[in-house]
């Protein structure tokens, strides 16, 4: 991974995020209108639009340049398919690019790995599909665009004006309103009429914005290049047993049974290996999946020792079972009620799973 990857930038934007929902849903309604109105009128010269010779391959669309794309208002935004940040912010760039297309819009995804699998291509392809994602993607495995836009974060969205000109940018969630009033300013520049209307939509699953009001778990690393708060003394590179301590500080997590512990996640080497995780959030995601080639996975959830119930997520049923296809972001839990202290725990009877990393919402 580049070593100018400014590795805290999801807590940044998780930070970010907390802050302003704090604030309170007014920010984006009343006084949200004159908060966006000033961002409008105060864009500024960013420079031009970078290169995106450096994209590995294009979907949906021959490659595009700059050049190419001169008299389009041209949003480029950063993500990786398993970036739950990123996720939340779909439903907005997916309504955007469809609205706006005939008025000029031109939407790029640049999809920049954070994890092994995410660079290959087949994946890539299964979650757009899956995502209903139709808009150009430059695939940046290299991080050659990335590196050319000098960005640090997913999800990161740059527009640039009809004459190559970046206007505005935003890292993280949230600002939606915003980002859609710069986009209907500088299509309307030319003198186009364009519908001033807000986008409508009903995000579903990992899409659904985070509870930050309530969210008190971070992201958190499973492989010893970026771990944090491991209930025990992991042993690098190695097939070791572990077993969970008869409890655990909030945030922190351990492991049962035989794992390897890689610099990107864990592997599983024999069956019955278990998960644990104290956490207080509404939402608990995991990255994890078989290894390309491996066959699926089975698993259960519990939530403080008893079947998730009505507090199940997306990718699992009432009594926990679920089963890992392939590498991606599973959602887990969603508590409808009470959020507070919780110990989840993932137990998979069969070897062959790797994990990488819980997300929170």
């Amino acid at each position: 991974m580049c070593a100018s990857i400014n590795h805290e930038r999801r807590r940044f934007i998780g930070a970010a995020g907390a802050a302003a929902a704090a604030l309170g849903a007014a920010r984006l309604g009343v006084i949200g209108t004159a908060i966006q109105q000033v961002a409008c009128a105060a864009l500024t010269n960013e420079g031009t639009l970078p290169s995106l010779s450096g994209a590995t391959e294009w979907l949906n669309t021959p490659p595009l340049t700059p050049e190419g794309l001169r008299g389009k208002v041209v949003l480029v935004d950063f993500c990786t398919y398993t970036c739950v940040n990123w996720l939340r912010t779909l439903p907005y760039v997916r309504a955007w690019a469809d609205k706006y297309r005939d008025d000029g819009l031109v939407v790029i995804g640049a999809h920049t790995p954070e994890f092994p699998f995410e660079r290959d291509l087949e994946n890539i392809r299964w979650a757009l599909k899956e995502m209903n994602v139709r808009y150009p993607i430059a695939v940046d495995s290299d991080y050659e665009v990335w590196r050319a836009f000098d960005n640090n974060y997913w999800p990161a969205v740059y527009i640039a004006n009809a004459n190559g000109r970046i206007r505005y940018h935003h890292f993280g969630e949230e600002a939606y309103a915003e980002q859609e009033r710069v986009i209907q300013q500088l299509l309307g520049g030319g003198g186009r009429k364009v519908d001033n209307e807000l986008v409508k939509v009903t995000p579903r699953g990992l899409e659904v914005g985070a509870d930050f009001g309530h969210l008190r778990s971070p992201e958190s690393y499973l492989g010893y290049e970026r771990a944090e708060s491991f209930a025990g003394n992991a042993a690098d590179d190695t097939r070791r047993s572990y077993t969970i301590p008869p409890s655990l500080a909030p945030n922190q997590w351990a492991l049962a049974g035989n794992w390897t512990v890689k610099g990107k996640g864990v592997e599983l080497n024999a069956p019955d290996g278990r998960i644990a995780f104290r956490f207080h959030a509404r939402d608990v995601n995991l990255i994890m999946g078989p290894p390309r080639g491996g066959k699926p996975v089975r698993f259960t959830v519990t939530v403080d020792g008893k079947p998730p119930g009505a507090a199940h997520g997306t990718d699992i049923d009432e009594r926990g079972s679920g089963t890992a296809e392939r590498q991606r972001t599973y959602q887990l839990v969603r508590e409808p009620q009470s959020i507070t202290d919780r110990q989840f725990e993932i137990q998979f009877p069969e070897p062959g799973v790797e994990a990488f990393c819980f997300t929170f919402g």
